[in-house]
């Protein structure tokens, strides 16, 4: 079993345990993760979770190794290589699974990343898929998929330009260089460095007074900043106003 949920009060903590891979994403850690963040969302005794990778790092991205057993049997490749809109049913809202799992899900709770060690390409995106990034000191980003010439396609390319600003994703997507926690908190691209080996009690902790506040508020407001993102002043003061009735 590569994904495990412990439960303390209302904080789940989503645990990827692949430490010989690095965590790098399987189809099959993808596929449980996906489970348990759809299940987290459905809890009513659920508030925050928080995603964490045992053994030290925090994802290396997709399983290159898996990769290149695709050569051996493209149709597993569909995942990747058919545009979204090819297998969106008309009358489905939910995006199919994106290949590093939890990726193209729309919670309608906050989840925090307590990230050890490396979150580089695929591993990267599912950061940012997060609400909240805590980092250690000897943790980093990076899109490291650059060298190997496969593209950001769980939402790198649409989540970073809105953390960091354009100018800045681009240099960081392009060069595929590597960024320290340091300099992620300096850029926004984390909101909180910690001692290596304390980013899961730290998220935990911020999970947990998360938790304290009347959640539908909560929820309401978290809503609210994600809706905002394209829209004019007017229109999204009208979404606020009506998102908090």
């Amino acid at each position: 079993m590569t994904v495990r949920i412990e439960k303390k009060g209302k904080v789940w903590t989503v645990i990827h345990s692949r430490a010989q891979a690095r965590n790098a994403m399987d189809p099959q850690s993808a596929e449980a993760l996906v489970d348990a963040f759809k299940a987290f969302d459905r809890d009513a005794d659920a508030a925050v979770a928080v995603l964490w990778g045992e053994g030290g790092a925090f994802c290396a991205g997709w399983d290159l190794k898996y990769c290149g057993s695709l050569v051996q049997d493209p149709a597993q490749i569909h995942d990747i290589d058919s545009p979204l809109e090819d297998r969106l049913p008309a009358s489905t809202a939910e995006l199919p699974r994106g290949p590093l799992g939890p990726t193209r899900l729309e919670l309608d709770k906050p989840v925090i990343a307590a990230v050890a060690g490396p979150a580089v390409a695929g591993g990267f995106e599912l950061a940012l898929w997060c609400d909240v990034r805590v980092m250690e000191n000897s943790a980093y980003f990076g899109v490291y998929c650059r060298r190997w010439g496969v593209p950001l396609i769980d939402g790198g390319t649409v989540r970073l330009p809105r953390i960091v600003g354009m100018g800045r994703a681009l240099e960081i997507i392009l060069t595929g260089r590597k960024l320290p926690a340091e300099e992620c908190l300096r850029i926004g691209a984390c909101e909180h460095v910690v001692a290596d080996g304390a980013s899961r009690q730290f998220a935990e902790a911020m999970a947990h007074e998360i938790a304290r506040f009347p959640q539908l508020c909560m929820r309401a407001d978290r809503r609210s900043v994600y809706l905002q993102q394209g829209l004019t002043l007017r229109e999204a003061m009208r979404k606020e106003w009506y998102n908090g009735l």
